[in-house]
Parts: structure tokens; C-alpha cells; sequence
């Protein structure tokens, strides 16, 4: 089983058309394209009857005492947590390729809708749900694909690793906003294969010249 983009290789740099924020140069952050990348898939074992895919942040911070301070850095050997920025699932496998910005174009303030998706895809609610949970403007569900942004003074470039799953089932048995948790939970034991791709992507100049 393969996964392969046409929009970044195998750790190698997302563009900053896929990133959910970009920085300006006094270091505040404006919104990106934030379009989901392009995907394709090939050698499904026999039997694949849907597919599932995740993608998650693996160099979150998890102190956020030098988060975007002046001054401070996100030192490289900082401990790290994951952080899911897409579930999709219900992919008809052979349905073709999922295109760039696709399933994504742009930022939603306050949320994004879901479940449903197009093709008959279903998205689950990402982690931005959480992340910006107090946040007064910013606050609310977000279904489907939200992209890197990472903080502008992390020593290490993060890794975002999509992983697609084949699955023996038609339709994956969730409901409703759904998250990954819920999604892996569901997959168990309809997982015929996995496959997976990465892609890195920095702020921090420092951080991508550290490569």
C-alpha cells in the first residue's frame, strides 16, 4: 500500500499555500490558504472497501511558557505532544485522488462545518476544537482539514505525518462530531493496511536552515 502528494515529498517541506497561519514580518500571524494537500493511493490489499485518513502535528510544545515570546525560543529538545489537524473518513478507494484545497480553502473563524464532506467523505473535528477553546473570536467545532502553525520561535521544524488506513468496512460506525479518538476506536479491528507520508514545515528560518 502507498500514499503519495503531488503538493510535498516524503520529509520534505509543505508549501505555505497548506499552513492555517503565516507570520508578518512584526511577527503577528495573518491566515494562510490553509488547502488540504493533494493526495493519491495505490497496491490497496484485496478486500479494501473505504479508507480513513489522519494527519497530526507530532512537535506540539507541551509547555507553552516560551510559545511565541519575544526573547525565547521553543528549544529543539523541548518535550512534545501530538496535535490532530484532520480525520477523514469514508474515502472511496476508488474514487480517485483527493485534490489540493479540496476538502479545505482558507480560514473559518469560530469553527469549521461538518460532518459531511464531499464524494460522500465525512469529516471528524480536529484539534483546533480544543486550542481554541477559550479564545473568544476564535472559538467553536472545526470539522475536516486545518493546516501548520506552528510557533514562529521553535527551534525544530514540525513533523506532520498523514497516514492513510484501508479498511474491510464500507462506512466507519461513527456519528455526529466525531474526533480521532473516536475514529481509531471504530477502526478497530477493519484495518487491512496503513500507509503514511510526512511533511515538515517551519516558521522559524532558523528552524528549517537546522535541517
Amino acid at each position: 500500500m502507498k500514499l503519495v502528494s503531488d503538493t510535498f515529498p516524503d520529509m520534505g517541506f509543505m508549501p505555505d499555500t497548506c499552513a492555517f497561519g503565516l507570520l508578518e514580518p512584526d511577527k503577528s500571524y495573518r491566515w494562510g490558504e490553509n488547502r488540504n494537500p493533494h493526495f493519491a493511493w495505490s497496491d490497496l490489499p484485496a478486500g479494501t472497501r473505504s479508507l480513513v485518513m489522519i494527519n497530526d502535528d507530532l512537535d506540539v510544545p507541551v509547555r507553552l511558557e516560551t510559545f511565541n515570546k519575544e526573547g525565547s525560543v521553543v528549544a529543539r529538545e523541548q518535550q512534545r505532544r501530538s496535535l490532530c489537524h484532520w480525520v477523514l473518513v469514508d474515502i472511496d478507494p476508488a474514487g480517485g485522488p483527493i485534490a489540493f484545497g479540496e476538502l479545505s480553502e482558507g480560514v473559518t473563524e469560530g469553527g469549521k462545518p461538518g460532518p459531511e464532506a464531499t464524494r460522500g467523505m465525512r469529516q471528524g473535528l480536529n484539534e483546533y476544537t480544543d486550542w481554541f477553546r477559550n479564545d473568544a473570536r476564535m472559538g467553536g467545532q472545526y470539522f475536516g482539514y486545518d493546516g501548520p502553525c506552528p510557533p514562529w520561535n521553535d527551534e525544530r521544524p514540525h513533523r506532520y505525518v498523514f497516514t492513510l488506513y484501508a479498511l474491510d468496512i464500507d462506512r466507519l460506525p461513527v456519528e455526529g462530531a466525531f474526533d480521532k479518538s473516536a475514529a481509531l476506536a471504530a477502526m478497530q479491528g477493519h484495518v487491512l493496511a496503513e500507509a503514511s507520508l510526512t511533511g515538515l514545515y517551519a516558521l522559524n528560518p532558523n528552524a528549517v536552515r537546522a535541517l
